[in-house]
């Protein structure tokens, strides 16, 4: 298969749609009772959208997304309607849109990320050293930075419109969405981090923990949820997921990974004060970053993106 030619989306234009908003990385339109989220080729770091956009970077994010909602769809339901139903007041636009949009059911979002670890990085780690635990859940002692844990944990966080989300506790996350609910995707988050991480080893990719979100499907009635649990927003990319190369593991260190290490790195390095506005990427961060990106989505796949 031919590789796709890199492009770039910024911004989408779309006169006529109606644009409900616009995340760091996604823009959302509302079409009544469905919603169109694109993915953008804007990039964060350090809760700040960068100037430069990383070419593919929204493709990659929606069609490996697509491919584990599909992979994964008998562990639960998920919100994609179509990626390429452009009819309509959508038609003059199909360029924009192409191989970076998904065409979604309407939900309303549970007010929690549902993360899973594996292994112990990032805030998790830094949480395991002041205290011996990551979000309250006691650990082993003596474990080193990149560990494998004992076991998958659960470790919920909140949901920020802006800055970082915050870890809390599983009876709190209870306590925001009732305690049946939050079981539920609990029990879910974590057979769907089962799956993806024995499809992931075998094709050389160890997924030390992600990120999960899930809604509740509206039902007729104004003001009510029909109660129908579905999965939302994105799977299993690297914006949600740490991916690590499987044949460079080693613990007791921070490993390399497929997503925005490349600009953390650059970001890092310059000394930049990690407050807006973001500084412009060389030519040779973009490159690897967007290189990282669509290499991660041919080895989970196994397939070129479109």
């Amino acid at each position: 298969m031919t590789p796709t030619v890199s492009t770039v989306v910024w911004e989408t234009n779309l006169p006529g749609v109606k644009l409900r908003g616009r995340g760091k990385v996604r823009d959302i339109y509302d079409l009544g009772d469905r919603l169109l989220i694109v993915a953008s080729d804007r990039l964060s770091a350090f809760d700040v959208v960068l100037p430069t956009p990383i070419p593919d970077k929204g493709k990659v994010l929606t069609q490996l997304s697509v491919f584990w909602f599909e992979t994964l769809r008998e562990v639960v339901a998920h919100h994609v309607l179509s990626t390429t139903d452009f009819r309509g007041e959508l038609e003059p636009y199909e360029e924009q849109l192409r191989g970076r949009t998904m065409l979604v059911r309407k939900t309303e979002p549970l007010p929690i990320e549902c993360v899973v670890r594996g292994y112990l990085s990032g805030s998790g780690w830094k949480d395991y050293k002041a205290t011996g635990a990551v979000c309250g859940i006691p650990l082993p002692a003596g474990l080193r930075e990149s560990e494998k844990l004992p076991a998958p944990i659960f470790t919920p966080s909140t949901k920020a419109q802006s800055g970082h989300d915050e870890n809390i506790s599983f009876e709190e996350a209870a306590a925001r969405v009732g305690r049946a609910v939050a079981e539920k995707v609990r029990d879910i988050s974590l057979e769907i981090y089962r799956r993806a991480t024995e499809l992931a080893a075998a094709r050389g990719i160890l997924i030390a923990d992600t990120k999960f979100e899930f809604g509740l499907v509206p039902s007729s009635a104004p003001g009510t949820c029909g109660g129908e649990l579905i999965w939302i927003d994105e799977a299993l990319t690297p914006d949600s997921s740490r991916f690590w190369p499987a044949d460079g593991y080693a613990p007791g260190r921070g490993q390399p990974s497929f997503d925005k290490q490349y600009v953390r790195d650059y970001l890092e390095r310059i000394g930049w004060g990690k407050t807006p506005p973001g500084p412009e990427l060389p030519a040779e961060v973009v490159a690897g970053t967007s290189g990282k990106y669509r290499e991660a989505y041919r080895r989970l796949t196994g397939r070129e993106l479109f």
